[in-house]
């Protein structure tokens, strides 16, 4: 059998030999004998292991797809994740100091999608194999919020009442102050059989709140979230950071950086995760494309105490921008794109002038490049940090700050 030796990882998390052969589950420096399957590297055996390598800590690790490098080191994968946002910098001629990772402890997430499947005897629930449609269950899952582990029960519930035979369910679960907040895409559609069904499973399982696709069936308590001490009741699957200590390390960063702001503009403001606890200190306008989060941000400002004007403004900012004009009345600008960044807006951000920036990012790819353009218009990148929400996984976010320096 040849060998192989591992020279990098790829973006996916998978170990990179010359050819390129990709080696999942392998790390820089170590040596294998592996059969080739194309470019994927299979039976893999390591000869020469990294002194990065660790044993995983989940048993589901090598079956499941929710984690692609369990077996390295934590030290090892915040480097790497830094690295990555430095060789995306570099790729734009920019570099940035980088403060320390803001690292989310295991079993914190709070929040995950499963996959649902009816079978002969019942359901089976959890998450996709590695590289496969197949459902691997995952009771001792070392990545989720036990709470969120112990809704996996009522997922296969949910595809028993709800999936065809032919097609599993997505069961998107958030922990929130009055319980599992859940919503269900890819089942039946929703009938009046179904609806009681569901309602009465609400009841046995004890769920805050039941969606079912684009319906809530049932409330039975708010699923509220706590922005800092103001509470929120979003819509149901609404993009939530994925852990607390990952969401409060970001706000920690966004208030730094906007200290002494007097007015505030939140692009791409969801429900209010950074908004509402600016608004302490700041006057804010929040901006966000879907009316639904809007709507709930501002009933969350409504029903706190002590914070000073929010005001709203529902707009898809990939089409229709903020111009420089709407711009030039504010001290900062605090952005959290999704993953395509926000080129248009980031042009009009440079036009306008904006003395600072807070910008969060899970993409270093795109960050990079609107990073260019900002610099490249008169601004300063003073620091960047990563902020690992998704421990053990590829995923790299981070927050940074930009000042506007011309020179």
């Amino acid at each position: 059998m040849p060998e192989f030796e591992i020279t990098r990882l790829g973006h996916k998390g998978d170990g990179i030999a010359p050819g390129p052969f990709f080696a999942p589950m392998t790390l820089p420096g170590e040596v294998i004998t592996a059969t080739p399957d194309g470019q994927i590297l299979d039976d893999i055996r390591i000869l020469t292991p990294s002194p990065d390598r660790v044993s995983a800590p989940c048993p589901h690790y090598r079956s499941c797809g929710g984690c692609q490098l369990m077996h390295a080191s934590d030290t090892f994968v915040q480097n790497w994740k830094i690295d990555t946002v430095r060789s995306a910098l570099a790729a734009h001629d920019l570099t940035a100091p980088m403060r320390d990772s803001a690292i989310s402890p295991p079993r914190s997430r709070r929040r995950a999608t499963f996959s649902a499947r009816r079978t002969k005897k019942g359901a089976t629930a959890g998450f996709n194999a590695r590289g496969s449609d197949l459902i691997v269950e995952i009771p001792q899952c070392r990545l989720l919020l036990p709470d969120l582990v112990a809704a996996l029960p009522a997922a296969k519930s949910l595809a028993v009442l709800g999936a065809s035979r032919k097609a599993g369910l997505d069961v998107s679960v958030t922990i929130s102050d009055g319980g599992l907040d859940v919503l269900v895409t890819g089942g039946k559609p929703l009938d009046e059989a179904l609806r009681v069904s569901l309602a009465s499973l609400a009841e046995t399982q004890d769920l805050a709140r039941l969606s079912w696709a684009d319906e809530i069936v049932v409330t039975r308590r708010p699923p509220e979230q706590d922005f800092d001490g103001i509470r929120v009741v979003p819509p149901p699957g609404a993009f939530l950071q994925a852990t607390t200590a990952g969401e409060a390390a970001l706000r920690q960063d966004v208030q730094e950086i906007t200290a002494g702001a007097a007015r505030v503009v939140d692009l791409f403001a969801g429900c209010g995760t950074f908004a509402l606890p600016l608004a302490r200190n700041s006057m804010v306008h929040a901006v966000e494309g879907q009316a639904d989060m809007i709507t709930a941000l501002d009933r969350g400002w409504r029903r706190a105490d002590g914070l000073k004007s929010v005001t709203t403004q529902v707009q898809d900012l990939f089409r229709q921008p903020l111009m420089p004009d709407d711009l030039s009345s504010f001290d900062a600008v605090v952005i959290d794109p999704p993953r395509a960044g926000a080129e248009a807006q980031i042009e009009q951000i440079a036009q306008a002038q904006v003395p600072v920036l807070a910008y969060v990012s899970c993409n270093p790819v795109s960050f990079a490049r609107d990073a260019k353009r900002l610099v490249a218009g008169g601004y300063e990148l003073l620091w960047v940090r990563t902020v690992d929400q998704f421990r053990w996984s590829t995923h790299v976010e981070l927050v940074a700050e930009f000042r506007f320096a011309p020179r």
